[in-house]
């Protein structure tokens, strides 16, 4: 009996054992649930006291706010420090003397009337509030045309500091002027400056500086380039203070210095123009009486030079002062003309029937005609020796024929005789003068042409130095 009632409560014992752990169980997972809402809850309570608190602080801010007044005002100059940072660089129009530039613009000033305490030191804000508040009035002196990005929603930021020091930003795409001087084109080089500066404000209310220096404060991305015909060798900042009726102000200048690719004009206009030059040389080797020849050569490439000028013009804007292709243009434009006018005469000379070498073509041509009754009495009188004298018509018709024939060949032995004595098929002295003449003072002006415009360091001017 003890046995059996022993097992039985070890047997009673075990469903109990089991109910504890399974209620142990449920509590803790009741717990971890109850902390997890908690933490949350938590969470939620510290997100909207955040919220609340930086809304108490805009509203306290904007409270009785003036943004019709700048900071400091009657007090200090408000400093307005700006840098730049350049997205892409281009296209350069040298027609229209400007160029396109894509840059993120930042300015940094400190106004007073914006500090706040709270649970950040800087608070990062949407750009609506920047219609509340005061912002430089700065412009782009050189700018043609300037976009502000607004999809898909304005690009600019706005960051707030504790101590009230702002940071706008904003992405602008600038349309400027670059005034060129192109009396080296095309182995120029230019500054492409980019001014800006307060509008209204002159130095005594409102100074520009540069937020990390001069040197540093442009900075060009390294694949921001997007030109085809201009190396970007660099850039440069500085600023320049301008004397108006309205006083002094104060102008921010960054310059971009490019250097122009000449190899599309070497393939475009140099080439051609050298090629139509040897071309126009190669008439010298032709025989002067092949006067089509010649003339279709001398006649075709000065039209070619023609239209290799003007196409040459059209990529340049209507400048007073002639480039330095234009003086390489005009200088073969001027060689192809002289070997049209170096045939003009040689031909000339010919036609005049008087050769260079000082003999008379006209009499090499036309030899001396001997007296046609000379030669036909000759044969006649051979022909009588053996011939009786008798009344016969036959006879004398068959003289006469035999006489007629033998005249007109000895006419035409004497006349292949005096071919060789010809001056009219000779090569002309000023053809074997062209041939050296020509080449040798077309090579000299290329050797002075490259060796002055490639060893010149191109001067660029309009740069100011960093002050």
């Amino acid at each position: 009996m003890d046995l059996h009632s022993a097992s039985n409560n070890k047997v009673s014992r075990i469903p109990v054992m089991a109910r504890l752990i399974l209620s142990l169980l449920l509590l803790c997972r009741c717990q971890n649930s109850l902390c997890q809402s908690s933490s949350e809850a938590q969470k939620e309570t510290g997100a909207n006291d955040n919220s609340t608190v930086f809304t108490r602080i805009l509203d306290g801010l904007l409270d009785g706010y003036d943004n019709r007044l700048r900071p400091g005002l009657g007090e200090n100059v408000t400093e307005i420090k700006t840098n730049i940072f350049v997205t892409s660089f281009g296209p350069v129009s040298d027609t229209e003397m400007e160029y396109t530039i894509d840059v993120f613009f930042r300015q940094s000033w400190k106004d007073e009337r914006l500090c706040f305490k709270g649970p950040m030191e800087m608070l990062p804000l949407n750009n609506l509030l920047a219609s509340n508040i005061w912002t430089p009035d700065t412009f782009f002196l050189n700018g043609k045309k300037s976009i502000a990005h607004n999809m898909t929603t304005p690009n600019k930021l706005l960051r707030l500091q504790d101590d009230g020091t702002l940071l706008y930003t904003m992405r602008l795409t600038i349309s400027a002027e670059c005034p060129m001087q192109l009396e080296d084109f095309p182995m120029d080089a230019h500054a492409c400056p980019l001014k800006f500066g307060s509008y209204a404000y002159p130095v005594s209310e409102v100074v520009y500086t540069w937020t990390q220096g001069a040197a540093k404060s442009v900075v060009v991305a390294e694949d921001g380039s997007r030109l085809n015909q201009y190396h970007l060798l660099g850039q440069s900042a500085g600023t320049e203070d301008i004397h108006t009726s309205r006083g002094q102000y104060t102008v921010m200048m960054a310059h971009f210095y490019l250097k122009r690719k000449i190899g599309y004009f070497v393939i475009q206009t140099y080439m051609p123009c050298f090629m139509t030059v040897i071309l126009s040389q190669v008439s010298f080797w032709l025989n002067r009486e092949s006067v089509p020849a010649r003339t279709v050569f001398g006649v075709t490439t000065v039209l070619t030079m023609t239209t290799l000028s003007i196409s040459a013009r059209n990529s340049l804007p209507k400048v007073a002062y002639a480039t330095a292709m234009d003086w390489f243009i005009a200088v073969c434009y001027a060689f192809v003309f002289s070997a049209l006018i170096e045939f003009a005469t040689v031909n000339y000379f010919t036609k005049r029937s008087w050769a260079w070498d000082g003999k008379k073509a006209l009499e090499a041509q036309h030899p001396k005609k001997r007296d046609p009754m000379v030669l036909s009495k000759k044969p006649n009188n051979v022909c009588s020796a053996g011939v009786n004298y008798t009344p016969n018509l036959t006879k004398d018709v068959s003289i006469s024929t035999i006489s007629n024939t033998t005249s007109v060949q000895l006419r035409a032995s004497e006349t292949k005789m005096a071919d060789p004595k010809k001056t009219y098929n000779s090569v002309s002295k000023i053809d074997k003068m062209s041939r050296i003449v020509f080449p040798v003072l077309f090579g000299t002006f290329n050797l002075v042409y490259w060796a002055t415009y490639l060893n010149r360091e191109p001067m660029v001017k309009g740069v100011v130095t960093s002050t």
